[in-house]
């Protein structure tokens, strides 16, 4: 899936430049595109994912974001629905915020997206880069994401890639996360 990042951002930048759900589901079939918000599960081909929470902060486990940014902190529980074991990435989880800019969109910090390099969690809450997931296993973790300041309002998504090449239906979670960002003193 990892491999696939890069072919998933640009399907779910273009899939974003769309208006309309009519216009998305041409893109991806006529079941291609399903939404949520916070709370709700989305049923993908290979597993179950609900964004269970969210909320924005200046600094994550000692970590602060660069300059004009801050952190998107998203409780994510994930079920494997498939007959066998997966393999499952951080990428796997795009966040998006905005809607114009080709740009709009990170991966969580548990991943270079410059070098494609694994990077460690920062705390034990938070889903690693790579994690396996038995058949009808659960796992409840943190995505944290680095995005600009300025937002109020994000979606996670997830697009189903197979082992073809093909891709499937792309998922959205659409959400307003908690704002515990305090003011940057000057």
């Amino acid at each position: 899936m990892k491999k696939h990042a890069c072919v998933a951002l640009a399907l779910l930048t273009a899939a974003l430049t769309l208006t309309g759900c009519d216009a998305l589901s041409s893109l991806t079939g006529s079941d291609g595109y399903e939404e949520g918000r916070m709370g709700d599960t989305m049923e993908t081909y290979f597993f179950d994912y609900t964004v269970n929470s969210a909320y924005l902060c200046n600094e994550y486990a000692g970590t602060t974001p660069s300059d004009g940014n801050v952190f998107l902190v998203a409780e994510v529980t994930v079920k494997n629905t498939d007959a066998r074991s997966i393999e499952m990435y951080d990428t796997d989880f795009q966040a998006q915020w905005g809607s114009e800019g080709e740009e709009d969109y990170r991966f969580p910090i548990t991943t270079d997206m410059d070098t494609g390099e694994e990077l460690a969690p920062l705390t034990e809450d938070q889903l690693p880069g790579t994690y396996p997931l038995a058949v009808d296993e659960e796992v409840t973790g943190l995505l944290v994401y680095e995005v600009p300041t300025g937002f109020q309002d994000f979606s996670i998504s997830y697009m189903e890639y197979f082992d073809d090449d093909s891709t499937g239906d792309v998922y959205f979670v659409y959400f307003t996360p908690e704002d515990q960002t305090t003011p940057v003193s000057a």
